[in-house]
């Protein structure tokens, strides 16, 4: 298993709302102080990869783990390939609440926002 902590100006990052909302989850669900969050891309979506958010007990084998303000990040080494430079972020809003990714290596993205081109 990789124990791959340091965080890297490169890799997957949390805004401050997502902290606080994983945080929150975290301690609703009552999941283990081994617990994080799975971040991943999968093939299919409206435009090619479609992203991947769940917890997970504990990272698996070869993960990328990446710890930001207390809370752990798993993600399969395939995948950060196109998360690099990615922000994770919460909102709160008028028009709707939830998770979104904020991906610079995006070309394209659906009306959804929940699957993108690269």
């Amino acid at each position: 298993m990789s124990t791959d902590t340091t965080p890297n100006t490169q890799d997957l990052t949390l805004s401050p709302g997502a902290v606080i909302e994983i945080k929150r989850l975290l301690a609703q669900h009552q999941l283990p102080d081994t617990a994080g969050v799975r971040v991943g891309v999968q093939g299919g979506g409206c435009s090619g990869f479609s992203y991947t958010l769940n917890f997970d007990h504990q990272p698996a084998e070869g993960d990328v783990i990446i710890e930001q303000d207390g809370v752990r990040i798993f993600c399969d080494p395939k995948s950060i390939i196109y998360l690099q430079g990615t922000t994770l972020e919460y909102t709160d809003g008028l028009q709707g609440k939830g998770f979104h990714f904020q991906n610079p290596n995006a070309k394209g993205t659906c009306g959804c926002g929940e699957s993108f081109s690269v």
